[in-house]
Protein backbone atom coordinates (compact mmCIF):
# COMPACT_ATOMS: atom_id res chain seq x y z
CA UNK A 1 0.00 0.00 0.00
CA UNK A 2 1.28 3.21 -0.91
CA UNK A 3 1.63 6.17 1.58
CA UNK A 4 1.37 9.44 0.63
CA UNK A 5 3.12 11.46 3.81
CA UNK A 6 2.90 15.29 2.10
CA UNK A 7 2.44 17.69 4.77
CA UNK A 8 1.33 20.41 1.87
CA UNK A 9 -1.77 20.46 -0.12
CA UNK A 10 -0.02 22.78 -3.28
CA UNK A 11 2.92 23.75 -4.72
CA UNK A 12 3.65 27.48 -6.34
CA UNK A 13 5.17 27.61 -9.21
CA UNK A 14 8.39 29.92 -9.84
CA UNK A 15 7.33 30.93 -13.35
CA UNK A 16 9.19 32.34 -16.34
CA UNK A 17 12.41 34.67 -15.45
CA UNK A 18 10.41 38.02 -16.81
CA UNK A 19 10.89 41.54 -15.61
CA UNK A 20 6.86 42.38 -14.74
CA UNK A 21 7.03 45.20 -16.74
CA UNK A 22 7.35 42.75 -19.27
CA UNK A 23 4.45 40.74 -18.44
CA UNK A 24 1.79 41.85 -20.43
CA UNK A 25 3.92 41.61 -23.55
CA UNK A 26 4.99 37.72 -23.09
CA UNK A 27 1.50 37.39 -22.31
CA UNK A 28 -0.14 38.14 -25.36
CA UNK A 29 2.78 36.25 -27.10
CA UNK A 30 2.52 33.05 -25.22
CA UNK A 31 -1.53 33.35 -26.19
CA UNK A 32 -0.97 33.69 -29.21
CA UNK A 33 1.38 30.83 -30.21
CA UNK A 34 -0.83 28.67 -27.36
CA UNK A 35 -3.76 29.40 -30.37
CA UNK A 36 -1.39 29.04 -33.24
CA UNK A 37 -0.53 25.75 -32.17
CA UNK A 38 -3.71 24.66 -31.34
CA UNK A 39 -5.05 25.75 -34.87
CA UNK A 40 -2.21 24.59 -36.53
CA UNK A 41 -2.26 20.92 -35.23
CA UNK A 42 -5.95 20.36 -35.60
CA UNK A 43 -6.03 21.90 -39.32
CA UNK A 44 -3.67 18.79 -39.95
CA UNK A 45 -5.95 16.41 -37.94
CA UNK A 46 -8.78 17.41 -39.85
CA UNK A 47 -7.17 17.21 -43.46
CA UNK A 48 -6.14 14.09 -42.75
CA UNK A 49 -9.12 12.75 -42.24
CA UNK A 50 -10.93 14.26 -44.85
CA UNK A 51 -8.96 13.79 -47.84
CA UNK A 52 -8.60 9.98 -48.56
CA UNK A 53 -5.44 10.61 -50.66
CA UNK A 54 -3.62 11.21 -47.23
CA UNK A 55 -5.08 8.05 -45.57
CA UNK A 56 -1.71 6.45 -45.66
CA UNK A 57 0.91 5.20 -42.83
CA UNK A 58 2.99 8.46 -43.29
CA UNK A 59 0.18 10.78 -42.22
CA UNK A 60 -1.96 8.18 -39.71
CA UNK A 61 1.81 8.69 -37.82
CA UNK A 62 1.13 12.76 -38.65
CA UNK A 63 -2.08 12.59 -37.49
CA UNK A 64 -1.27 11.51 -34.32
CA UNK A 65 1.79 13.30 -33.73
CA UNK A 66 -0.02 16.45 -34.06
CA UNK A 67 -2.75 15.24 -31.88
CA UNK A 68 0.12 14.55 -29.49
CA UNK A 69 1.53 17.93 -29.81
CA UNK A 70 -1.70 20.02 -29.28
CA UNK A 71 -2.24 17.96 -26.03
CA UNK A 72 1.36 18.23 -25.08
CA UNK A 73 1.26 21.84 -25.28
CA UNK A 74 -2.12 21.90 -23.49
CA UNK A 75 -0.36 19.94 -20.30
CA UNK A 76 1.12 23.20 -19.59
CA UNK A 77 0.34 26.37 -21.62
CA UNK A 78 -3.06 27.26 -20.01
CA UNK A 79 -1.58 27.04 -16.22
CA UNK A 80 1.11 29.01 -17.44
CA UNK A 81 -1.33 31.83 -19.31
CA UNK A 82 -3.47 31.84 -15.97
CA UNK A 83 -0.59 32.45 -13.57
CA UNK A 84 0.43 35.01 -15.67
CA UNK A 85 -3.43 36.83 -16.06
CA UNK A 86 -3.47 36.69 -12.05
CA UNK A 87 -0.71 36.12 -10.63
CA UNK A 88 -2.14 33.49 -8.69
CA UNK A 89 0.95 30.62 -9.31
CA UNK A 90 -0.65 28.12 -6.99
CA UNK A 91 -1.61 24.37 -7.94
CA UNK A 92 -2.76 21.89 -5.67
CA UNK A 93 -1.08 18.88 -5.37
CA UNK A 94 -3.25 16.43 -7.14
CA UNK A 95 -3.03 18.96 -10.38
CA UNK A 96 0.68 18.99 -10.13
CA UNK A 97 1.33 15.53 -9.96
CA UNK A 98 -1.78 15.31 -12.46
CA UNK A 99 -0.47 17.56 -14.90
CA UNK A 100 3.42 15.91 -14.42
CA UNK A 101 1.58 12.70 -15.18
CA UNK A 102 0.34 13.75 -18.73
CA UNK A 103 3.40 16.22 -19.51
CA UNK A 104 5.40 12.92 -18.90
CA UNK A 105 2.66 11.01 -21.36
CA UNK A 106 2.56 13.10 -24.13
CA UNK A 107 6.28 14.17 -24.37
CA UNK A 108 7.24 10.41 -24.02
CA UNK A 109 4.51 9.06 -26.84
CA UNK A 110 6.08 12.10 -29.24
CA UNK A 111 9.31 10.10 -28.96
CA UNK A 112 7.99 7.09 -30.12
CA UNK A 113 5.98 8.26 -32.86
CA UNK A 114 8.92 10.34 -34.25
CA UNK A 115 10.92 7.14 -34.26
CA UNK A 116 8.20 5.09 -36.04
CA UNK A 117 8.34 8.35 -38.29
CA UNK A 118 11.83 7.34 -39.20
CA UNK A 119 11.59 3.96 -39.45
CA UNK A 120 8.71 4.68 -42.32
CA UNK A 121 10.90 6.86 -44.02
CA UNK A 122 13.89 3.84 -44.15
CA UNK A 123 11.25 1.71 -45.24
CA UNK A 124 9.66 3.85 -47.89
CA UNK A 125 13.43 4.73 -49.38
CA UNK A 126 15.26 2.40 -48.46
CA UNK A 127 12.64 -0.94 -49.36
CA UNK A 128 10.50 0.43 -51.72
CA UNK A 129 8.99 -2.67 -52.89
CA UNK A 130 8.08 -3.72 -49.26
CA UNK A 131 6.47 -0.85 -47.99
CA UNK A 132 3.14 -1.56 -48.30
CA UNK A 133 3.60 -5.39 -47.00
CA UNK A 134 5.64 -3.95 -43.93
CA UNK A 135 3.57 -0.86 -43.75
CA UNK A 136 0.55 -2.47 -43.36
CA UNK A 137 -3.10 -1.00 -41.49
CA UNK A 138 -2.28 -3.62 -39.20
CA UNK A 139 0.88 -2.94 -38.23
CA UNK A 140 0.89 0.96 -38.10
CA UNK A 141 -2.39 0.68 -35.63
CA UNK A 142 -0.55 -1.71 -33.54
CA UNK A 143 3.03 0.23 -33.34
CA UNK A 144 0.81 3.35 -32.27
CA UNK A 145 -1.55 1.45 -29.75
CA UNK A 146 1.55 0.03 -28.22
CA UNK A 147 3.23 2.99 -28.18
CA UNK A 148 0.15 4.83 -25.99
CA UNK A 149 0.12 1.86 -23.90
CA UNK A 150 3.69 1.82 -23.16
CA UNK A 151 3.50 5.93 -22.38
CA UNK A 152 0.35 5.47 -20.29
CA UNK A 153 2.00 2.54 -17.98
CA UNK A 154 5.51 4.35 -18.03
CA UNK A 155 4.01 8.33 -16.66
CA UNK A 156 1.82 6.24 -14.47
CA UNK A 157 4.57 4.36 -13.05
CA UNK A 158 6.50 7.81 -12.20
CA UNK A 159 3.34 9.22 -10.86
CA UNK A 160 2.84 6.46 -8.16
CA UNK A 161 6.27 6.40 -7.16
CA UNK A 162 6.07 10.58 -6.99
CA UNK A 163 3.04 9.96 -5.13
CA UNK A 164 4.35 8.23 -2.00
CA UNK A 165 7.32 11.11 -1.72
CA UNK A 166 6.45 13.21 1.46
CA UNK A 167 6.81 16.95 0.97
CA UNK A 168 7.35 19.52 3.40
CA UNK A 169 8.06 23.01 4.31
CA UNK A 170 9.67 24.51 0.54
CA UNK A 171 6.77 23.90 -2.07
CA UNK A 172 8.53 26.19 -4.89
CA UNK A 173 8.94 24.25 -7.83
CA UNK A 174 11.52 26.43 -9.50
CA UNK A 175 9.93 25.99 -13.16
CA UNK A 176 6.70 26.78 -15.12
CA UNK A 177 5.63 23.16 -15.06
CA UNK A 178 5.41 20.49 -12.62
CA UNK A 179 8.61 19.21 -14.03
CA UNK A 180 9.65 15.49 -12.71
CA UNK A 181 12.80 16.15 -11.88
CA UNK A 182 11.99 20.15 -9.87
CA UNK A 183 9.51 18.46 -7.85
CA UNK A 184 12.02 15.27 -6.75
CA UNK A 185 14.36 18.44 -5.29
CA UNK A 186 11.63 19.24 -3.15
CA UNK A 187 10.91 15.85 -1.55
CA UNK A 188 11.82 15.19 2.00
CA UNK A 189 11.87 11.78 1.85
CA UNK A 190 13.91 9.09 0.17
CA UNK A 191 14.46 9.72 -3.47
CA UNK A 192 16.27 6.96 -4.99
CA UNK A 193 13.83 4.76 -6.30
CA UNK A 194 12.39 7.39 -8.40
CA UNK A 195 16.47 8.23 -9.34
CA UNK A 196 16.53 4.82 -9.88
CA UNK A 197 13.82 4.10 -12.66
CA UNK A 198 14.34 7.07 -14.28
CA UNK A 199 17.95 6.07 -14.62
CA UNK A 200 16.68 2.66 -15.62
CA UNK A 201 14.01 3.45 -17.98
CA UNK A 202 14.13 7.35 -18.82
CA UNK A 203 17.52 7.71 -19.91
CA UNK A 204 17.11 4.66 -22.52
CA UNK A 205 13.65 5.93 -23.33
CA UNK A 206 15.53 9.18 -24.43
CA UNK A 207 18.78 7.08 -26.21
CA UNK A 208 17.48 4.91 -27.76
CA UNK A 209 14.87 6.54 -29.93
CA UNK A 210 17.36 8.53 -30.81
CA UNK A 211 19.86 6.42 -31.54
CA UNK A 212 17.23 4.81 -33.86
CA UNK A 213 16.33 7.48 -35.64
CA UNK A 214 19.79 8.51 -36.52
CA UNK A 215 20.54 4.72 -37.76
CA UNK A 216 17.56 4.85 -40.00
CA UNK A 217 18.24 8.16 -41.30
CA UNK A 218 22.35 7.13 -41.93
CA UNK A 219 20.88 3.98 -44.17
CA UNK A 220 18.41 6.47 -45.60
CA UNK A 221 21.67 8.63 -46.83
CA UNK A 222 23.64 5.84 -47.89
CA UNK A 223 20.73 4.91 -50.00
CA UNK A 224 20.56 8.48 -51.01
CA UNK A 225 24.24 8.08 -52.65
CA UNK A 226 24.00 5.37 -54.59
CA UNK A 227 21.46 7.07 -56.45
CA UNK A 228 22.76 8.87 -59.47
CA UNK A 229 19.82 11.30 -60.24
CA UNK A 230 19.57 14.79 -58.78
CA UNK A 231 15.59 14.52 -58.85
CA UNK A 232 15.63 11.41 -57.01
CA UNK A 233 18.01 12.89 -54.45
CA UNK A 234 15.79 15.99 -54.59
CA UNK A 235 12.81 13.81 -53.58
CA UNK A 236 14.12 12.21 -50.60
CA UNK A 237 15.52 14.97 -49.06
CA UNK A 238 12.24 17.08 -49.79
CA UNK A 239 10.44 13.91 -48.15
CA UNK A 240 12.69 13.80 -45.06
CA UNK A 241 13.67 17.47 -44.39
CA UNK A 242 10.15 17.97 -42.52
CA UNK A 243 11.19 15.05 -39.85
CA UNK A 244 14.89 15.79 -39.35
CA UNK A 245 13.75 19.56 -38.91
CA UNK A 246 11.57 18.49 -36.04
CA UNK A 247 13.89 15.45 -34.53
CA UNK A 248 16.09 18.60 -34.66
CA UNK A 249 14.13 20.93 -32.85
CA UNK A 250 12.70 18.06 -29.88
CA UNK A 251 15.52 16.31 -29.34
CA UNK A 252 18.30 19.30 -29.32
CA UNK A 253 16.33 21.03 -26.20
CA UNK A 254 15.51 17.88 -24.49
CA UNK A 255 18.90 16.42 -24.55
CA UNK A 256 20.83 19.99 -23.39
CA UNK A 257 18.11 20.56 -20.70
CA UNK A 258 18.06 16.97 -19.30
CA UNK A 259 21.57 15.20 -20.02
CA UNK A 260 23.27 18.47 -19.48
CA UNK A 261 21.11 20.10 -16.48
CA UNK A 262 22.30 22.53 -13.97
CA UNK A 263 22.51 23.63 -10.28
CA UNK A 264 19.29 24.13 -8.52
CA UNK A 265 18.38 27.38 -10.25
CA UNK A 266 15.99 28.04 -12.69
CA UNK A 267 17.91 30.10 -14.68
CA UNK A 268 16.85 32.27 -18.41
CA UNK A 269 18.71 29.29 -19.93
CA UNK A 270 16.67 26.80 -18.99
CA UNK A 271 13.37 28.57 -18.88
CA UNK A 272 14.25 28.78 -22.82
CA UNK A 273 15.69 25.58 -24.17
CA UNK A 274 11.75 24.08 -21.85
CA UNK A 275 9.55 26.98 -24.03
CA UNK A 276 11.54 25.07 -26.75
CA UNK A 277 10.71 21.74 -26.78
CA UNK A 278 6.84 22.64 -24.89
CA UNK A 279 5.71 25.49 -26.87
CA UNK A 280 7.52 26.15 -29.94
CA UNK A 281 8.07 23.06 -31.57
CA UNK A 282 4.26 21.89 -31.43
CA UNK A 283 3.69 25.25 -32.72
CA UNK A 284 5.96 24.98 -35.64
CA UNK A 285 5.33 21.31 -36.14
CA UNK A 286 2.33 22.25 -38.48
CA UNK A 287 3.76 24.67 -40.26
CA UNK A 288 7.50 22.47 -40.86
CA UNK A 289 4.72 19.84 -42.52
CA UNK A 290 2.30 21.72 -44.68
CA UNK A 291 5.30 23.73 -46.16
CA UNK A 292 7.81 21.17 -47.23
CA UNK A 293 4.55 19.02 -47.91
CA UNK A 294 2.65 19.60 -51.61
CA UNK A 295 0.16 16.73 -50.36
CA UNK A 296 -0.85 18.47 -47.29
CA UNK A 297 -0.57 22.22 -49.82
CA UNK A 298 -2.62 20.48 -51.91
CA UNK A 299 -5.60 18.95 -49.41
CA UNK A 300 -6.05 22.37 -47.54
CA UNK A 301 -6.35 24.20 -51.19
CA UNK A 302 -9.54 21.24 -51.87
CA UNK A 303 -10.84 21.91 -48.48
CA UNK A 304 -11.01 25.89 -49.06
CA UNK A 305 -12.42 25.68 -52.34
CA UNK A 306 -14.67 23.24 -51.41
CA UNK A 307 -16.11 25.32 -48.98
CA UNK A 308 -15.74 28.50 -50.95
CA UNK A 309 -18.13 26.52 -53.82
CA UNK A 310 -20.69 25.75 -51.56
Amino acid sequence: MIMNNTKISQFLLLGLPIPPEYQHLFYTLFLAMYLTTVLGNLIIIILILLDSHLHTPMYFFLSNLSFSDLCFSSVTMPKLLQSMQSQDTSIPYAGCLTQMYFFDLFGDLEVFLLVVMAYDRYVAICLPLHYTSIMSPKFCVCVVLVSWVFTVLYSMLHTILMARLSFCEDNVIRHFFCDISALLKLACSDIYINELMIFILGAPLIVIPFLLIVLSYVRIVFSILKVSSTRAIHKVFSTCGSHLSVVSLFYGTIIGLYLCPSANTFTAKEASMAMMYTVVTPMLNPFIYSMRNKDIKEALIKVLIKKISL
